[in-house]
């Protein structure tokens, strides 16, 4: 029984990621960065190498997939340690943020100081 069982996980494992058929019951077309993030982390936990998470995100995700390069460059950072999903702000890039309040301030110092 024992050598029955190890030679259906070993044939299983044998398998490559073009063999697996990837299915979820609604696609994943609408998603957020930090979800994809997750799942790179979750995958790379299990010992998933980055061109297979790649492949089975793109196929789920579609157009809304990370690219290639992101999916590697988030799998060797989780691999080394980190453990944030959330995007790092990024230097030089600017945060703009606009609110009532703050287009009302902008106004009140354009009419101070025409």
């Amino acid at each position: 029984m024992c050598r029955m069982a190890c030679r259906l996980q070993h044939s299983a494992n044998a398998r490559t990621p073009s063999q697996h058929q990837y299915k979820m019951a609604a696609p994943l077309e609408t998603c957020t960065r930090e979800e994809q993030h997750s799942v790179i982390r979750f995958l790379c936990s299990e010992g998933v190498k980055p061109i297979e998470i790649y492949q089975r995100m793109k196929f789920q995700y579609g157009d809304a997939c990370l690219s290639q390069q992101q999916v590697y460059e988030l799998s060797r950072k989780f691999a080394n340690g980190v453990t944030s999903v959330e995007d790092a702000p990024h230097p030089g890039k600017a945060h703009r943020v606009v609110t009532p309040e703050n287009t009302a301030a902008v106004e009140a110092i354009v009419r101070e100081n025409r």
